[in-house]
């Protein structure tokens, strides 16, 4: 063993109030109880005392017992200096009591001392305690040897029996403590967890709605500027306020989302797809997706169409969802842009700029969150993004 074992004082957690429990503290409360009446009763029964002996040993019965209290708070504290002058205090009260007939007291006080050592004191100093404690009860005993062999081994024994169930409940407290701590951080990152996906919710539902209706106004202002035709410029005001409204429904479903209440995918795919006037394949056997499958394969669709109109517009687009063994598939391609100002002399490039930018690295995130893959790229003068997650 190292030097610093035996220089270690016990788990201070094990020592805790809070570490015992309700049944033990009655037991300990009513313990102490017994043991001061055991002594009183031996000290004054049988008319060993008189007069003002009789004040001298309640006296020092009295002390004793502040110097026992003493002792177990600087014990229990981990005070050094303190115990080690408590405990030599306690061995020589406990010769003066026996020196004063009070053998009761005087015995109770070494052998208490002696496991009480065992138990709150590092290995080193405790050793040291219980033989000065020990040592003095086989002198002053009058039993026979055999009897304070038996009475110093069981009191031995017994001390270090206590160390163990201290050491023990001082780990199972560590454990709790440590327990507690997973499940707080746990619980923190589970809500951090519940932030984030109600971020990229609220990004999927407002830069959706809202960058579409920017479109729609960014052209009708281009085309105010241009002198454009009022009636083109109302279709545009029109498509607009069309979107405002579909915002509005997106959100409703994005609230539904978030309480666990999906309309199923083809449903919503159709709606969207009609919505945009684009071709909607399924291939594979529809069936029931996950909720976050489901919800993933939504806001793919809608990011994808939206930045489809946003960047391309004029461009011709298609939506394709496949049900495969163990996952689902969503592709959405579209074609080039027609080459020119779009509608109304709106470029695309300017229209573009009035996305968020955010739009490809959520539906990225979403899926690894799910452990599937988003591949989004060009392809044939066009764009193409697959979506595939586990369900």
């Amino acid at each position: 063993m190292s030097g610093w074992y035996w220089t270690r004082w016990p788990a201070r957690e094990g020592l805790e109030r809070e570490a015992e429990s309700l049944p033990r503290r009655v037991l300990t409360v009513l313990g102490r109880i017994v043991l001061l009446a055991v002594v009183g009763w031996g000290t004054f029964a049988g008319g060993r005392y008189e007069g003002w002996a009789v004040v001298v040993a309640a006296a020092g019965l009295a002390v004793a017992v502040v110097l026992v209290t003493a002792y177990l708070r600087a014990t229990r504290g981990q005070r050094p200096a303190a115990s080690y002058l408590l405990a030599a205090a306690l061995v020589g009260g406990a010769w003066l009591a026996n020196w004063g007939r009070a053998y009761t007291l005087a015995d109770l006080l070494w052998v208490g001392l002696a496991v009480f050592s065992v138990v709150r004191l590092p290995p080193a100093p405790a050793l040291l305690t219980m033989a000065a404690a020990l040592g003095s009860y086989a002198a002053a005993s009058w039993a026979s040897w055999l009897s304070v062999l038996a009475t110093v081994g069981g009191v031995t024994l017994l001390g270090f029996l206590l160390r163990l169930d201290i050491e023990a409940r001082g780990a199972a407290r560590r454990l709790l403590v440590q327990e507690r701590a997973a499940r707080a951080a746990e619980a923190e990152s589970a809500a951090l967890a519940e932030r984030a996906r109600i971020a990229r919710e609220i990004h999927d539902v407002l830069a959706h709605s809202l960058s579409a209706q920017l479109v729609h106004l960014e052209a009708a202002r281009l085309m105010l500027d241009a002198g454009t035709d009022r009636e083109q410029i109302r279709e545009r005001v029109v498509a607009a306020r069309r979107m405002a409204q579909d915002g509005l429904a997106e959100t409703r479903q994005a609230l539904s989302a978030l309480r666990g209440e999906f309309t199923p995918v083809g449903e919503f795919l159709v709606e969207l797809t009609e919505r945009e006037r684009a071709p909607l394949t399924v291939t594979g056997t529809p069936r029931p997706l996950p909720a976050e499958a489901g919800l993933a394969v939504r806001r793919t669709a809608q990011e994808a169409v939206t930045n489809v109109r946003k960047h391309a517009p004029g461009a011709r687009c298609s939506v394709e969802l496949r049900y495969l063994d163990g996952a689902v598939e969503l592709e959405v391609r579209n074609t080039r842009a027609p080459r020119g100002p779009s509608t109304g002399g709106a470029s695309a490039a300017e229209l573009a700029d009035s996305g968020s930018g955010y739009g490809l690295l959520g539906m990225r995130e979403r899926a690894e969150l799910l452990g599937g893959t988003l591949l989004a790229g060009p392809e044939d003068g066009g764009w193409r993004v697959l979506l595939r997650v586990p369900a």
